[in-house]
């Protein structure tokens, strides 16, 4: 908690306040509507975005550092966003509340990504979509930015296996180019999944 809640503690955005790169491509092909979940949100330039597609948005964090800037960002950007804290270890997640659920960067105990993966598949109504980008256990050797554990890094295989159920509309795991803030920056190898929750 510390960690985080410390990071997040200076006037400038550590991640910075434009979107990732890839929930903006996904929302503009898929022009989603409706309730929005940003899990792992840190300091809501996802969230911000997703606002300002006219989405209705709520943006989870461990950190109350990174929920007060993001609710910095939603003034600034003179859009509504509501922010959570939430510990992801200990969330409780309602059936069916949301249209849409993202996490970009969020990486936590292997754990609490397996129990992540059942609260979105549980709390997606039928026909959601879930949109995420993460490191894969390759990004170690890159050195661009995540956590230097190997067990907060994800495994192409264990996403696919967690989402078997649903309708894969993008997947993608190798090397992109990111530059987001000052920790996430240069050639990096992630994991990118874009899936539909099946409406039956």
């Amino acid at each position: 908690m510390a960690t985080w809640h410390e990071r997040f503690q200076t006037t400038e955005y550590v991640y910075g306040t434009d979107p990732n790169q890839f929930i903006e491509m996904m929302q503009n092909k898929l022009r989603l509507s409706g309730r929005a979940l940003a899990i792992a949100e840190g300091e809501g330039r996802n969230a911000v975005y997703l606002a300002e597609q006219g989405m209705d948005v709520t943006a989870w964090d461990l950190a109350r550092s990174g929920l007060d800037k993001t609710e910095r960002l939603v003034e600034e950007r003179h859009v509504a966003v509501l922010t959570e804290q939430v510990d992801l270890a200990h969330a409780e997640w309602a059936e069916g509340a949301w249209d849409l659920i993202i996490c970009v960067f969020g990486h936590y105990p292997k754990d609490v990504q397996h129990k992540t993966f059942d609260g979105i598949r549980h709390a997606l109504k039928p026909g959601g979509h879930f949109l995420m980008e993460v490191y894969s256990v390759d990004q170690s050797a890159y050195g661009t930015g995540g956590p230097k554990q190997e067990s907060f890094l994800y495994r192409p295989e264990e996403v696919l296996e967690a989402f078997q159920e649903f309708k894969i509309t993008h997947f993608f795991t190798g090397e992109v180019e990111r530059h987001e803030g000052k920790l996430h920056n240069g050639l990096s190898h992630v994991i990118q999944l874009a899936c539909q929750k099946p409406v039956e």
